[in-house]
C-alpha cells in the first residue's frame, strides 16, 4: 500500500529519485535549476530523524518571509536556535551568505561600460591574446552595455575552435543580458576574419535578433592587436 504523501517527505534526501536530490540536480541540469531551499539544503548537507536537510532549509527561509536579503541578516546565533542547525552548519550558511553579499557589491564595483571596441578588448585581451590555441568568448551586457559577465564558450585548436549557438544564447538569457559582444583569438596572429568567422557572425547576430539581444560586436584578438566586425561594417 503506498504511503500518504506527507510521509513520503520523511524519507531521508538519499532515498530520493536522483533528479529530486539537490547535490545531484545541480550536477546534472545546472545550479540555475535549484530553488533556494535546495541550494540551502546543500549547505546543510543532513537534517535529522524529524526531518530532512530540504525540510529544514525551506523551514529556514519560512523564518526569513522566503527572502534570501532577510536571510543574510541573521547572525550564527539566530541559526542555532532552530533545531538541527549546530555550529558548524550554522557558520557554513553564514559564511555563504556572505560571500554572496560581497559578490553583488563586486559585481556593482566591476562593471565596465562599453562604449568602443577597445573598452571590450581591454576586457577580454588579457585572457586571450598570449593563448597558444584559439578560445571563443563573449561579453555579457546589460542595456546600459555594462558588462555583467564573461563566459568562455569553447577551447579549440592552433586553427579553429567549434562554437555552439544554442550554448551562447543559454548563456545569454539565463545571465539576462539586453547585449552580447562576441571574441576570440587567432594564434597566428592575423587578425583578418576568415569566411568561417564571417558566417558565424552573421548567423548569431540573425539569432540575437530573434531573442531581441543584439550582437554589438564580434573582435578578433592576437599579440598584434585586434579586428572589430563593427568598426568595419560588418554587423550591419
Amino acid at each position: 500500500m503506498e504511503k500518504p504523501s506527507h510521509q513520503k517527505e520523511k524519507l531521508p534526501i538519499k532515498s530520493w529519485s536522483e533528479d529530486d536530490r539537490p547535490r545531484e540536480k545541480l550536477l546534472n541540469k545546472g545550479k540555475q535549476t535549484l530553488t533556494d531551499a535546495e541550494l540551502l539544503a546543500i549547505l546543510i548537507r543532513v537534517g535529522s530523524a524529524r526531518e530532512t536537510a530540504l525540510d529544514l532549509a525551506k523551514r529556514l527561509l519560512a523564518a526569513a518571509d522566503n527572502n534570501l536579503n532577510s536571510l543574510g541578516k541573521f547572525n550564527v546565533e539566530d541559526f542555532l536556535k532552530f533545531h538541527g542547525i549546530k555550529d558548524a552548519k550554522a557558520i557554513t550558511i553564514v559564511a555563504a551568505l556572505e560571500l554572496g553579499r560581497r559578490r553583488q557589491l563586486s559585481n556593482i564595483k566591476e562593471r565596465p561600460k562599453i562604449t568602443s571596441s577597445k573598452d571590450a578588448y581591454d576586457v577580454l585581451a588579457p585572457i586571450l591574446v598570449d593563448l597558444p590555441h584559439e578560445e571563443f568568448w563573449i561579453l555579457l551586457l546589460n542595456r546600459a552595455q555594462e558588462v555583467i559577465a564573461k563566459e568562455q564558450m569553447s577551447i579549440g585548436g592552433i586553427a579553429g575552435t567549434v562554437v555552439d549557438i544554442r550554448m551562447i544564447f543559454r548563456k545569454a538569457i539565463e545571465g539576462q543580458a539586453s547585449n552580447l559582444i562576441l571574441m576570440h583569438n587567432h594564434p597566428s596572429g592575423a587578425l583578418q576574419p576568415s569566411q568561417a568567422d564571417l558566417e558565424v557572425t552573421k548567423r548569431l547576430k540573425i539569432a540575437g535578433e530573434t531573442l531581441d539581444i543584439q550582437v554589438l560586436d564580434h573582435l578578433i584578438v592576437s599579440e598584434r592587436g585586434y579586428f572589430s566586425f563593427a568598426d568595419h561594417g560588418l554587423l550591419s
